[in-house]
């Protein structure tokens, strides 16, 4: 029997016919010092920019399915974790990754919403790096993209460059670019998985390990749910080796394997564009078709759109 004709029973039989739900709207609103994003009606992230903060960054990341974040902020053993953020330490005699303001600090010049209320929204901010009785060494541009690509995968697309002000030195640091830490609900040491692109898990396979992504997952009484973070094909230090922690924190970065094990240089007016794509979803890695996610991405424009 022809599809045509099934369709037409079922319809006069008074069945409904299954079609493809359309992506969620997603909409950002700035409210003084964040800009808090929604999917649908309900409440995914806000992007935090306030003056007595180390740098912006997002808190929380709510999952689609138990609308628990799963990220987390500070706590007494790594107060300088806070949830997705970049930063850099030991740049150029500063630091703009841990406690301290006045060791150097990220500061937003006027973070705004540029997209709002369609299939994407789009939050743009520019940032100076700066700390006292200092040439600032880096101003960046970060443009970031969130959709919800379906009621299981809501996904954040970062686009940053970095302009150097001033010949820039970073000494050998494992604190550096970008970086999540994750929930401990999810991490390895509370039963989560933590896995890359070549099927290596946790700290043990995964540290310092080049590879383009990496998952971590685990289980809550609402279901599996997890968070990934996959690295563009274009940028510099491509793949860059991972910094891992069991108890729930991964950050690719080149900063801590330098080609000489001393430093990373780079030349005043050098720019650098760095793009990551954050997935947080339902289920597990094979689940929420990770590899097949990271494949879609390789595939885009590498220019910041």
């Amino acid at each position: 029997m022809k599809r045509s004709m099934i369709i037409a029973l079922l319809a006069a039989a008074g069945c409904g016919v299954v079609r493809a739900q359309a992506p969620a709207a997603v909409s950002a609103v700035k409210t003084g010092t964040r800009i808090d994003v929604t999917v649908g009606d309900r409440f995914f992230t806000s992007y935090r920019f306030q003056e007595d903060e180390k740098y912006p960054f997002f808190f929380p990341l709510n999952s689609p399915v138990s609308g628990g974040s799963v990220t987390s902020m500070r706590n007494g053993v790594y107060p300088h974790h806070t949830s997705l953020f970049f930063g850099c330490d030991l740049v150029n005699g500063g630091n703009y990754w841990q406690e301290g303001l006045e060791r150097g600090r990220i500061v937003s010049l006027g973070a705004r919403v540029t997209e709002t209320g369609g299939e994407r929204a789009v939050i743009e901010d520019e940032c100076i790096w700066k700390r006292p009785d200092a040439e600032a060494p880096i101003l960046d541009r970060r443009k970031i993209t969130v959709t919800a690509p379906s009621k299981d995968l809501y996904q954040l697309d970062f686009d940053i460059e970095m302009e150097m002000l001033a010949d820039v030195t970073v000494l050998k640091t494992n604190h550096s670019l970008f970086s999540a830490r994750i929930d401990p609900d999810l991490s390895v040491e509370q039963g989560g998985t933590m896995v890359n692109a070549e099927g290596k898990a946790s700290e043990d396979g995964t540290f310092g390990a080049a590879s383009p992504w990496i998952d971590c997952y685990g289980t809550r009484k609402t279901g599996i749910e997890g968070i990934a973070i996959l690295q563009h094909p274009s940028n510099k230090w491509f793949p860059s080796p991972w910094f891992t922690r069991d108890y729930g924190f991964i950050s690719p970065t080149p900063m801590y394997w330098p080609a000489d094990d001393q430093a990373t240089y780079l030349k005043k007016g050098e720019k650098v564009t760095l793009r990551y794509r954050v997935l947080v979803h339902a289920g597990d890695t094979r689940q929420a078709r990770i590899a097949e996610e990271y494949g879609k991405y390789r595939q885009t424009d590498s220019r910041i759109r």
